[in-house]
């Protein structure tokens, strides 16, 4: 089976992320398109969307250019740097998050990206 892409489009920015095969990643899949507004913790990007999944392998410290979803607030995330809550050089969300896919290219093009800033999630080609 050929991995799912989605698109992540900001007025600046159109990035490409390859899905993996868990259950939260068809639940996003399903759910596209997704609009929101960013809300941004240190260099994690986040918005909630209209999916609600429970936690699914979840990851305390993840990787930069993961895409999480963090069931508490139903919220997207993306990692391209630390948050408030690394320890050292670690990406720390504020809880445990499934991780769903991984940006392709360079995660740091978000740090352009700021609070408030539309965000728009489609299926890709």
């Amino acid at each position: 089976m050929a991995i799912k892409k989605i698109t992540i489009k900001t007025e600046d920015l159109k990035v490409d992320v390859g899905l993996n095969d868990s259950n939260t990643a068809q639940k996003i899949w399903e759910a596209l398109p997704i609009e929101g507004r960013v809300n941004t913790w240190g260099d994690e990007i986040y918005f909630s969307i209209p999916v609600s999944v429970e936690l699914e392998k979840a990851k305390a410290v993840v990787l930069e250019g993961d895409l999480g979803y963090w069931p508490p607030g139903s919220a997207f995330c993306i990692f391209f740097g630390l948050t408030p809550a690394s320890q050292g050089d670690e990406i720390r969300p504020a809880s445990p998050v499934n991780i769903f896919g991984k940006i392709i290219g360079d995660p740091k093009v978000f740090k352009k990206v700021s609070s408030g800033a539309k965000i728009i999630i489609e299926k890709g080609e």
